[in-house]
């Protein structure tokens, strides 16, 4: 078991890519800490993941709602060995459709939230700890409506490579796990009814060199992987699960 005793937190885990990390931690051993904004969903997915997790509502677009999650961390004691930065606002429209209320949506989630988590959680964290944050195959490629959430994507890659600079006497391993596109419920939240989703699916598959979206296992997988120690000589990089988008 490759996170045997490890205690790992993941954000934004009651579905999609959260949620198979946090199943695939479990598998390998971890204790998982998880969060999301439904409470009913909370006590849903505490009950699938059993007595190996933590379920706790929180909203990472409020830094009061991360202040609550914080304290009660602080309450419990915990220490964590391995941190997933997964929550985050997927909205996509047209540059002329842009709202100052829907771009700062955006961001209080995708960076904001993410920054002044880690901060707040920093004296929680282990020695050689990894701590790895979710970008985007969308800071890549010039995806149309993507402009907004593929910008903070970006800044959440160069947060990557500076806090790995900046906090490197703590022996903290920073990383980026771009997925490319993964079927997932977010899917719905980008198009409204369910023909839009089908045709939505289709054209993003064409995108895909392979063909295919990926499965939210196949970049939990990967997450496991930038998690265990197998990767402890990997230190503020971008590993790319996308099925060629970025390179092909």
């Amino acid at each position: 078991m490759r996170l045997k005793n490890k205690t790992v937190l993941i954000t934004g885990a009651t579905s999609g890519i959260g949620f198979a990390a946090a199943q695939r931690a479990i598998e390998e051993g971890a204790f998982v800490v998880f969060t999301g904004r439904n409470p009913d969903q909370i006590v849903l997915t505490q009950e699938q993941f059993g007595s190996q997790s933590l379920g706790i509502q929180c909203d990472h677009s409020s830094l009061a709602s991360q202040d609550h999650f914080i304290e009660k961390m602080q309450q419990l004691s915990i220490k964590f060995d391995v941190i997933y930065i997964n929550a985050g606002n997927v909205s996509h429209e047209a540059f002329g459709q842009w709202t100052v209320e829907q771009f700062d949506a955006i961001f209080d989630t995708n960076v904001k939230g993410p920054f002044f988590l880690i901060q707040r959680l920093l004296p929680m964290i282990k020695p050689h700890a990894s701590v790895i944050l979710c970008g985007s195959t969308s800071i890549h490629i010039a995806l149309e409506k993507s402009s907004v959430y593929a910008a903070s994507k970006i800044a959440l890659r160069s947060l990557v490579k500076t806090l790995s600079r900046e906090l490197l006497a703590q022996q903290i391993r920073f990383n980026l796990l771009s997925p490319g596109p993964t079927l997932t419920p977010a899917l719905n939240k980008v198009a409204s009814t369910p023909a839009e989703v089908e045709q939505l699916k289709a054209s993003i598959e064409n995108l895909v060199p392979i063909q295919r979206l990926a499965d939210p296992v196949e970049i939990a997988n990967a997450f496991i992987y930038l998690a265990s120690d197998e990767a402890k000589f990997i230190v503020g990089s971008e590993l790319l699960v996308d099925g060629g988008v970025a390179n092909l």
